[in-house]
C-alpha cells in the first residue's frame, strides 16, 4: 500500500481533526409544512448558535417594494405579540445571548447565539419576533426615520455609492439594481399593511431555514420546532428563482459613469457581469479574484500598489448571487494617476492568461481558500452560517465538500477558460467617484478613451447591437444582415448543445383563401429530404447526431428548428442550409404528407375540442389569413402537388426572417451559415401585419352526434402585442386559468358546472382575445355560459383579492422562467419576438410589467374588454 499526505500545514490539520472530531454531520429534517431544519450537534462549548433563513431579500422585491425586506428587518425588534418595544433584545441580551439579523439581495437572516441550557428561548423569539411582529403605527414611523437616515448615510459612504452605480449599470430594471435598502421614496410610503402583506408572501414555511448548531440533541430540537412553527402553513406556490437572462437595455459600448463630488480620493470599480451562485466557474472565479488581488501577495496589488505605487488600495472578487453575479476589481487612488493606472490595469488584463500564473501561486490561493473556509467554521456562529449557506442556496448535502473539491482542482486551463468567459472588454462597467476638484482630469470619455488604446471592445458588425447580460449566459448579439434579415447569436455554455430557431414572416399569411393548408402541407415537407439526401438518409442523418430538425407553419410566419450536440454543428450547419436552400419535394414525398394531412384533419374533427379549434378562426374572423383552417379543408388539400409546395416555398423563403441561435456554438460558424442563406435569398420582399375583420355572427354551434359533453367558448376580442394592456391581459389570464384559477375554483369546485374550466390569451401582431372554455354535460350548458358572465361581472365590480392577484403574478413569472429554461425556448422566444418587430426580450418585459399592476389595473381592464354582450360563443354539442 502506497501512503498518501497532504499538503495542507500542520496547524490546519489539527484545526479540521478538532472541527471533525467535536461536530456530527448536520442532520437534516423537513417538517410536513416544508420548513427545513439542520441540526449540528457540537458539544465543544456550552453554546448553541441558531440561524433562520429566508428567502425575502431584496431580489425578490417588486419596484414599489424597493426596501421592504429590509425595513421588515428593523420593524421586527419592536413591538410583538409576546413582547413590548425592546423587549426582545432584553430577553436574549439577559439570558446571556446575543441577537442580530441582515438583510441582502437574497435573503433575511436572523441570528442568536445563546447559552446551551437556554436555546429554547432563541427560537421561541424567532417565532415571536416574525410572526407575532405588531407594527405599531408610532414605531413603524419611528424607524422609518431610522432607514431613511441610514440611506442618507450610504449616500454618505463612497463605497456604498460606488456599488451602488455598479448595480444599476449591471441590472437595470432588475431587482438587483437598486440599493437592498431601498430608496427614499419607496420608504417613505411603506405601510404597517405592506409589511404584514410581506410576511404573509415571503415568509412561507417552504422559503425557510433553521439551523442548530451547539449542544444540542437533534430529537429535542426537532421537536421545539414542530411545536413553535409546525402550525405555519404555505398558501401559495413558491416561485422558481432562476439567473436573470436578457435584462438591461441595448448598448453598443462598454459602460462607464462618472460621478463628482465632495470626495478626497478617486474611487474606481471595474466590474464584469457572471454567472451566479452553483455555477460551473464559481471556484475558478474565486480562484482568480483571490490571484489578481486578494491580498499584498496577488498579482494587481504587487504591480500598482507596491512596485508602482499608482495606488492606495487595490481588491478583486467574485460576488455570487441567486440571479447573477459581478467579478469586481475596486481601487481609491489620487486622481493624478488615475491616467496611468487605468492603461496600465486595462493593459495587464488584456494580456492576462491562465498560464501567466505559476503552480506556487495557485497552490497559496487554493490554501488560503480552504483555509478561510475551516477558519469559518472554527466557532459555533461561523459553522451555522457556513453550513446554512450551501444548505439554503441549493447545494447538494455534499455541497461544501464539492466546492472545496473544485477549488482544488482549478489549474492554469480552467484559468484561461474563466478569463476568456469573463474578462471581455465589450462587457466592461465602470463606475467613478471623482473629486469635484478634478473634474476636469477624470472624466468619462478620458476614462473611455484610455480603454479604447488598451484595451478595445471588438467593434460589432454593422447593424449589430449587444444587449448586456447578467447571470449564466453571455450578452446577446443581434445583427442586421441587410436585406431583412437578422441574426441573433445567445451564447450559453452551461450545456453541450445548440439550438436554432429560424422565423420567417408569412405562413398562411401569403395564401389565397381557395389555397388554405398549403403552408401547413410545406412546413411537413420541408425536411423530407434534400438534393443531397433522401427522406430516410436525413433520417438516418438526424438519428446519427441525436438532433432534431422540424417545420411549422402559423398564421402570419413560418419556422424552421433544429436542435442538436455542439460537437456535431457543422454536420447540422450544413444540413440546415441544405434543407433551406435545396429542399427535394419529391412528389412520392408530397404526396405521404398530403395523406397524413388528410389523415389529420379527420382526426381533428374527431374530438370536440380538436373541432372547436379547427373552426374557432373562421368563426371569430371573416377574411385574412387569420381565418383561414390550418390544415385546409380536404378537397383542396388533395389536390396540392409538388409544384404548389415548391412553389409556396420560394415565395415564403423571400419574406424577411430573423435566425436566432441558442447554446454552446462557434460563433463564425453561425455567422457564415446566416449569410449563406442572406446572400441566397437577396433582398426580402416587403411583408405588412394583416388586421382582420371580426365576423358579424356573434353564435355558432358545432355537431358532433354520439358525444356525450357539450363544449363552450366564450371569446372577448383584445388587442394585439404590441398594445400597453398586453401585460394586464396576460395576468388577467393567469387570474382565470389553471386549477387555482378563478374560472375552475368558481365554476368547477363551487358549483360544479364542469369538468375542465380554464381560459387562454391569443394575440397576434393587431388582435387577438381572451378565451373562457368549459366542458360541461349538455343540461347544464345554460348555466355554464351564465356563470362565464358572472365570472366576467365580478372582475368588472369587484378588485381582486391580494392573494388571488399575487398566485396570478407567481405563475406567470414562474411559467416563463421554467420554460426558459430550455435553449430551445429560448431562441424561439428570440426569433419569434423581433420577426414581429418587437423587443429581444419582450415576453420577459410583459412579465416584469404584470408584477407591478394592481387590483384595480385588472378591474379596468376587465371593465374595458371583458363585455358578455360583445363576446363570441361557440358551442360543440353532441
Amino acid at each position: 500500500m502506497r501512503w498518501r499526505f497532504s499538503l495542507l500545514p500542520l496547524t490546519l490539520l489539527l484545526a479540521l481533526a478538532a472541527v471533525a472530531a467535536a461536530a456530527e454531520p448536520p442532520h437534516v429534517v423537513r417538517l410536513p409544512n416544508g420548513l427545513t431544519v439542520m441540526v449540528i450537534e457540537d458539544n465543544r462549548f456550552p453554546l448553541v448558535a441558531e440561524r433562520l433563513f429566508v428567502h425575502a431579500g431584496s431580489g425578490y422585491e417588486t419596484p414599489k417594494q424597493a426596501g421592504l425586506s429590509h425595513l421588515l428587518e428593523h420593524m421586527v425588534f419592536k413591538s410583538t405579540a409576546k413582547r413590548p418595544a425592546g423587549q426582545v433584545a432584553s430577553d436574549v441580551e439577559g439570558a446571556g445571548g446575543e441577537l442580530n439579523a441582515s438583510t441582502s439581495f437574497d435573503s433575511t437572516v436572523y441570528r442568536v447565539d445563546m447559552p446551551a441550557d437556554r436555546w429554547k428561548l432563541g427560537l421561541d423569539v424567532f417565532k415571536d419576533m416574525i410572526f407575532g411582529a405588531k407594527f405599531v403605527p408610532e414605531e413603524l414611523d419611528s424607524e422609518r426615520k431610522v432607514v431613511l437616515s441610514e440611506l442618507a448615510r450610504g449616500r454618505d459612504n463612497p463605497d456604498n455609492r460606488l456599488f451602488q452605480m455598479t448595480q444599476a449599470m449591471a441590472w437595470p430594471g432588475q431587482s438587483y439594481g437598486w440599493p437592498i435598502i431601498g430608496f427614499p421614496e419607496t420608504v417613505s410610503k411603506f405601510t404597517a399593511d405592506d409589511l404584514r402583506a410581506y410576511v404573509k408572501e415571503r415568509y412561507q414555511p417552504q422559503s425557510m431555514l433553521l439551523v442548530v448548531a451547539g449542544k444540542v440533541r437533534t430529537e429535542d430540537v426537532v421537536q421545539e420546532v414542530e411545536a413553535l412553527f409546525g402550525s405555519l402553513a404555505n398558501d401559495r406556490p413558491q416561485t422558481p428563482v432562476l439567473p436573470y437572462v436578457q435584462p438591461g437595455l441595448a448598448v453598443g459600448q462598454p459602460l462607464v459613469k462618472v460621478e463628482y463630488g465632495q470626495w478626497n480620493k478617486v474611487r474606481l470599480q471595474l466590474s464584469f457581469p457572471t454567472p451566479g451562485i452553483r455555477a460551473a466557474d464559481e471556484a475558478s472565479l474565486d480562484v482568480l479574484s483571490r490571484l489578481l488581488a486578494g491580498d499584498e501577495t496577488s498579482r494587481l496589488y504587487r504591480t500598482f500598489k507596491y512596485e508602482k505605487k499608482l495606488v492606495d488600495d487595490i481588491s478583486c472578487a467574485s460576488m455570487t448571487l441567486e440571479r447573477g453575479g459581478l467579478f469586481i476589481i475596486d481601487v481609491s487612488l489620487d486622481a493624478k494617476n488615475v491616467a496611468a493606472f487605468w492603461q496600465g490595469l486595462l493593459t495587464e488584463l488584456s494580456h492576462l492568461r491562465g498560464a501567466s500564473f505559476t503552480d506556487r501561486e495557485l497552490a497559496r490561493v487554493k490554501l488560503n481558500i480552504e483555509d478561510g473556509l475551516y477558519q469559518t467554521k472554527e466557532t459555533l456562529a461561523g459553522m451555522a452560517m457556513k453550513a446554512g449557506y450551501f444548505r439554503f442556496y441549493g447545494y447538494d448535502p455534499d455541497g461544501e465538500a464539492n466546492y472545496l473539491r473544485a477549488v482544488r482542482l482549478v489549474d492554469q486551463k480552467s484559468l484561461q477558460a474563466v478569463i476568456e468567459a469573463t474578462l471581455r472588454p465589450g462587457r466592461r462597467l465602470v463606475a467613478a467617484l471623482v473629486p469635484k476638484a478634478d473634474e476636469k482630469t477624470v472624466t468619462a470619455e478620458e476614462l473611455t478613451s484610455l480603454a479604447d488604446k488598451a484595451w478595445p471592445a471588438p467593434k460589432a458588425a454593422p447593424g449589430t447591437t449587444t444587449t448586456r447580460a447578467a447571470g449564466g449566459v453571455a450578452a446577446p448579439e443581434v445583427a442586421d444582415l441587410g436585406g431583412g434579415h437578422t441574426l441573433v447569436l445567445l451564447p450559453d455554455k452551461t450545456l453541450p448543445y445548440v439550438s436554432v430557431s429560424l422565423v420567417y414572416n408569412g405562413g398562411d399569411a401569403l395564401l389565397a383563401k381557395n389555397r388554405q393548408g398549403l403552408a401547413e402541407l410545406v412546413a411537413n415537407s420541408l425536411t423530407t429530404g434534400t438534393k443531397k439526401l433522401s427522406a430516410n438518409a436525413l433520417e438516418d442523418f438526424l438519428a446519427d447526431r441525436a438532433a432534431d430538425l422540424s417545420a411549422a407553419a402559423g398564421r402570419d410566419a413560418f419556422s424552421v428548428s433544429a436542435k442538436f450536440p455542439s460537437r456535431f454543428q457543422k454536420d447540422m450547419f450544413g444540413l440546415v442550409s441544405d434543407v433551406l436552400l435545396t429542399p427535394a419535394f419529391l412528389p412520392s414525398e408530397v404526396s405521404r404528407e398530403v395523406s397524413d394531412q388528410l389523415a389529420a384533419i379527420k382526426s381533428q374533427e374527431d374530438k370536440p375540442l380538436g373541432l372547436a379549434f379547427r373552426k374557432l378562426f373562421p368563426f371569430l374572423f371573416t377574411d385574412t389569413g387569420y381565418a383561414y383552417m390550418r390544415l385546409g379543408q380536404p378537397d383542396t388539400v388533395r389536390t396540392f402537388t409538388a409544384a404548389d409546395v415548391a412553389g409556396f416555398w420560394t415565395a415564403q423563403k423571400e419574406r424577411p426572417w430573423v435566425m436566432a441561435v441558442c447554446g454552446d456554438f462557434d460563433p463564425a460558424a453561425v455567422r457564415a451559415l446566416a449569410d449563406k442563406l442572406a446572400k441566397a435569398g437577396g433582398t426580402a420582399k416587403p411583408f405588412t401585419f394583416a388586421t382582420p375583420k371580426w365576423g358579424g355572427k356573434r353564435e355558432d354551434a358545432l355537431h358532433l352526434p354520439g358525444r356525450n359533453q357539450t363544449h363552450l367558448l366564450m371569446v372577448f376580442p383584445v388587442p394585439g402585442l404590441r398594445s400597453p394592456d398586453t401585460p394586464g391581459l396576460e395576468l388577467l389570464n393567469n387570474v382565470l386559468a389553471g386549477q387555482s384559477g378563478l374560472l375552475f375554483s368558481r365554476l368547477r369546485e363551487s358549483e360544479s358546472l364542469g369538468y375542465s374550466v380554464t381560459s387562454f390569451l391569443w394575440q397576434a401582431d393587431t388582435t387577438g382575445f381572451l378565451a373562457f372554455y368549459i366542458g360541461t354535460s349538455p343540461d347544464k350548458a345554460d348555466a355554464a355560459l351564465d356563470g362565464f358572465r358572472r365570472v366576467a361581472a365580478q372582475l368588472r365590480q369587484t378588485p381582486l383579492p391580494d392573494e388571488m392577484m399575487l398566485r396570478a403574478k407567481n405563475v406567470l413569472s414562474g411559467d416563463y422562467y421554467r420554460d426558459r429554461q430550455a435553449l430551445s425556448s429560448r431562441s424561439a422566444e428570440a426569433a419569434r419576438s423581433l420577426s414581429q418587430g418587437l423587443p429581444l426580450d419582450n415576453d420577459r418585459r410583459v412579465v416584469e410589467a404584470a408584477q407591478s399592476l394592481t387590483p384595480e389595473n385588472l378591474k379596468a381592464l376587465a371593465e374595458k374588454y371583458l363585455k358578455p354582450e360583445a363576446a363570441y360563443i361557440l358551442k360543440v354539442q353532441p
